[in-house]
């Protein structure tokens, strides 16, 4: 199964556009993806006709509201298989869905002498809440090495082996690098996190709009994704938790719709994902994140995984050729994700995107929430290309002219 990126292109009108006098090349999908017309369309149709607050309303608007909100997270379960759609928790994104995993679990079952581990390569949502949780129970952070110069050659499974002893309470861990687009394996990662009990959190936040995702498959403990990197909006993401595990923990946050009682001195918790829903939810993101799964569906994930793969290995081809170029992560030839990041020994990723900005073209610059990993590498800062479904061989193109005009500009 292939997909056709211009019969998508035209279901996204925000790629209808010029910048700088030239058409829009949106290289910048690591940071967020655009959005389909069938999503703008049902954040419109919430306003205009259901908006409401949920759950608790017993009039027409509010009860609509109530089964969009949970039609969605019952679709979200769908995406992503879970078996029970209780086990679909709505967030603000990926680093809130960290940081209640963090605080609610490191909370409850992290103790002095426990090891909290993780990988040299996570973006910073991933790394400062396992900080944070290991220094508040005096617990140990470790490190999974990363191979290679460049991260070449992902990460070191010889020491992970070394690594998962019965200490390790939690393993946390990235599906998709956003900086050197590895793809971790991370059902093998959860099977060997079992093996010495340890619990798993996926931060899924590069891969979930990508590619397949089944959670009993991998079988996970918990993921941590975002709504706008997956073609839905900002403001909205999700934390999948077992359900087993769920029900054994406290809010991470109290208000308003999580309780069953509530006297002067106590509260009892309704059961997840209530629990975890303090206040007034985000009804009309949540809606339309389910408006974004139907519509990958439809594109269908594997054939999204093989275009970001091929675009990744004409990139890869193309880039190759420029004079001066270092490129990160897994070489030409090796699995990858649909990201490149590059860097020139002379001209900083802030003018490579500025430049590039001239000519129409959207790429990220800067560590990319990565400073101990670009710190390794011996970088300030690398330039991202990331692409999707809507992105083009032709676009990639016009990339590689733009940065061969930034190299004469700056050989001067």
């Amino acid at each position: 199964m292939s997909l056709d990126p211009q019969k998508i292109r035209a279901d996204f009108p925000i790629l209808h556009q010029q910048v700088n006098g030239k058409p829009l090349v949106y290289l910048d999908n690591g940071a967020t993806s655009q959005k389909p017309r069938a999503v703008i369309d049902a954040l419109v149709r919430y306003y205009e006709r259901d908006n409401s607050n949920v759950h608790r309303g017993l009039h027409a608007l509010s009860m609509r509201a109530t089964d969009g909100y949970e039609g969605a997270r019952a679709r979200v379960a769908k995406f992503i298989n879970a078996a029970d759609p209780a086990e679909v928790i709505f967030t603000r994104g990926t680093t809130e869905s960290i940081n209640v995993v963090a605080r609610s679990w490191g909370h409850a079952h992290l103790k002095p002498g426990d090891v909290v581990l993780t990988t040299e390569f996570e973006h910073h949502s991933n790394l400062i809440p396992w900080q944070q949780a290991a220094r508040a129970a005096g617990a140990t952070l470790k490190f999974v090495p990363l191979l290679g110069v460049d991260g070449e050659g992902g990460p070191d499974l010889a020491a992970l082996d070394t690594l998962l002893t019965p200490q390790v309470k939690l393993f946390a861990f990235t599906h998709v690098s956003n900086t050197l687009g590895t793809i971790n394996p991370v059902a093998e990662f959860c099977r060997r996190a079992r093996a010495v009990g340890a619990v798993t959190v996926i931060d899924a936040a590069q891969s979930i709009g990508h590619m397949p995702f089944d959670v009993q498959q991998i079988g996970c403990d918990f993921v941590a994704f975002s709504g706008h990197k997956m073609c839905g909006p900002t403001g909205i993401g999700v934390l999948y938790g077992r359900r087993a595990l769920l029900e054994k923990l406290a809010p991470d946050e109290t208000g308003g719709g999580i309780v069953v009682s509530v006297t002067y001195q106590d509260a009892t918790w309704k059961p997840a994902p209530e629990r975890f829903e303090a206040g007034t939810p985000n009804v009309a993101d949540a809606i339309a994140l389910g408006t974004a799964c139907d519509y990958l569906d439809a594109v269908g994930r594997e054939a999204i995984a093989a275009h970001d793969d091929q675009l990744a290995r004409y990139a890869m081809d193309k880039l190759s050729a420029l004079p001066g170029i270092r490129i990160i992560g897994p070489r030409a030839g090796s699995p990858r994700s649909g990201l490149v990041s590059f860097a020139f020994e002379h001209v900083h990723a802030h003018d490579v995107v500025t430049f590039a900005n001239e000519d129409g073209i959207a790429l990220r610059g800067g560590h990319h929430c990565n400073q101990p990993l670009m710190r390794k590498l011996g970088l300030a800062s690398t330039s991202r290309a990331s692409f999707y479904l809507y992105n083009t061989e032709e676009e990639i193109d016009r990339l590689a002219k733009s940065l061969e005009r930034i190299l004469k500009f700056f050989a001067g």
